[in-house]
């Protein structure tokens, strides 16, 4: 076996870690300037803003709306040139993040943001390093913290792509569990699916390897014992840490070992409709792990993904004697349980269906499935998620 990890080179975790930005950002800034890009309500980075102002920098606002798209990636990077920053702070959810990994990526790049996106554009390599990027998420979902991507959707081809490069893996991922506390339980629901979607996938990816397979264990335990419960119980601090490991090893696992059609499904589906991320993987991810399970067991019964499900049933249930098919009912109860709703309520339907399926069967996500499904299996799941 061959392979190679990347992560973050410098992960700071804890319950009130935000408190070290400060220090952190002021030993990277050398202008004074920071970019913070925040989501739509830049006040919730107010004290991130207040321990940057104390360490004697000054934070420039820069507010996302919705998940990133090229253009807010171009206004971004207009702004930190504008302002002279040399550091970027992302703060939020994964679209802050991902907005803030693009932003200081194009900003020390010549072209434009298709210059470098894969897919849709020219995936060209980046010619220099990007700004450097402290990544600091508040959903524990996506993982984007210590991944080298960002993904940004594009209004006219309707799909969402990713720019990538190892060289846009943040410098720093501070991860402060304490930050989750104050989310809607459907942010915390959608973005907790996310995060177990993220160690799942990688476990039974065709790339998986010893490394990602530890990592991603280890999130699959913490996000089955703790989602439900940060759902039903904001204030559970130890639910809410839980649930921040889960995401941070969820990044990491996917970085390493790719994802598979969970994922696939969610770039084209997020480019042409109105849903967030989270909610896309949350009703995916039972349906997909059943479809798998059956094109498994008829056509390559002795590939070792069948044991992995088995492995994921054991740990999700937390009962010995569980078997795959275990496991997917947990999920899919799991999901009823955290009230995500059916796509078609956003408008997805059978009209977009022939659409959909090309774009999604050119995903990168959809590589890293364990085996390629053949189109009655991808329109089966898109009917049953609809």
């Amino acid at each position: 076996m061959v392979f190679e990890f990347m992560t973050s080179p410098r992960i700071v975790y804890g319950v009130g870690a935000l408190a070290q930005v400060g220090g952190i950002a002021a030993a990277m800034c050398k202008s004074g300037k920071v970019l913070v890009v925040t989501g739509s309500d830049p006040a919730r980075a107010e004290a991130l803003n207040a321990h940057l102002r104390a360490a004697g920098l000054t934070p420039v606002v820069f507010a996302t709306e919705g998940e990133p798209k090229v253009e807010t990636a171009e206004r971004g990077v207009n702004m930190a040139r504008s302002e002279g920053c040399d550091l970027v702070i992302g703060f939020g959810g994964g679209s802050p993040i991902d907005a803030g990994k693009a932003i200081s990526a194009l900003a020390t790049n010549p072209g434009e943001p298709l210059d470098y996106m894969e897919v849709i554009g020219k995936a060209q390599p980046l010619e220099q390093p990007p700004l450097p990027y402290i990544a600091v998420p508040t959903t524990a979902g996506t993982g984007s913290e210590v991944t080298r991507n960002a993904v940004l959707a594009s209004t006219e081809k309707k799909v969402k792509v990713s720019v990538r490069s190892p060289l846009m893996i943040p410098r720093v991922a501070l991860i402060d569990p304490e930050l989750a506390q104050s989310l809607p339980p459907s942010v915390t629901a959608s973005a907790g699916m996310d995060a177990l979607t993220q160690v799942i996938e990688p476990f039974v990816s065709s790339k998986a390897t010893p490394m990602t397979d530890g990592l991603a264990r280890e999130g699959i335990m913490r996000g089955a014992r703790s989602l439900r419960r940060a759902y039903e119980h904001p204030d559970d601090l130890d639910a809410r840490s839980d649930m921040a490991i889960t995401a941070l090893l969820s990044g990491m696992s996917l970085a390493n070992a790719g994802l598979g059609a969970v994922h696939g499904f969610a770039g084209p589906l997020g480019g042409m409709y109105p849903i967030a991320h989270g909610v896309i993987c949350a009703r995916l991810l039972p349906i997909v792990m059943e479809t798998n399970l059956k094109a498994l067991r008829e056509r390559e019964p002795e590939h070792p993904a069948l044991g992995r499900y088995r492995e994921i049933g054991r740990i999700l249930t937390g009962k010995d004697s569980a078997t795959a098919d275990d496991g997917v009912a947990w999920t899919y109860d799991l999901r009823d349980a955290l009230a995500i709703p059916a796509l078609g309520t956003f408008g997805l339907g059978a009209q977009a269906f022939s659409e959909i399926l090309p774009k999604a069967r050119s995903a990168s996500s959809m590589k890293g499935n364990p085996l390629a499904l053949t189109d009655d299996e991808l329109l089966g799941i898109l009917e049953q998620a609809v």
